[in-house]
């Protein structure tokens, strides 16, 4: 199987600066796209300070849920996100949309800190998303 590694920026602007109007050209340039790493597997490099702490500390484990769960789930929130970040919504939150094919196998681990990256997002910023479940929507 090949695989990729998945950069996920998640950059935050102060809430007091102004928004910066971006034209279409500019937001297909901040597209995330998935790129091959040397091992071919599929990861996800998340670069936040508090997203390890997360992951270790308040995030479900990976136990708690089936492959096919999360990739129905990442479908719904995938769409979700792009929708914001295209429209404008959340932009000092989203500053990037996230190239992610439904008919690819990414696998288990890759699925599981995809759905994580928006139940950090929820928890962190209070960014409440359609797609997460109940449980991972809760500010601990």
């Amino acid at each position: 199987m090949k695989n990729l590694v998945f950069l996920l920026i998640i950059i935050l602007l102060p809430f007091g600066c102004p928004a910066q109007d971006k034209s279409k050209k500019d937001k297909e340039k901040s597209e995330i796209k998935p790129s091959k790493n040397n091992d071919d597997e599929w990861d996800l490099t998340v670069i936040d300070t508090q997203f390890d702490y997360f992951m270790s500390a308040v995030a479900k484990p990976i136990s708690q849920y089936s492959e096919s769960y999360l990739k129905t789930k990442n479908i719904l929130l995938v769409s979700e996100w792009n929708s914001y970040y295209f429209s404008g919504r959340y932009r000092n939150i989203i500053e990037s949309s996230i190239d992610y094919d439904p008919k690819e196998n990414y696998g288990i681990k890759f699925e599981y800190k995809l759905y994580q990256v928006f139940a950090y997002v929820n928890w962190k910023y209070g960014l409440r998303m359609n797609g997460l479940s109940g449980s991972d929507t809760t500010r601990y």
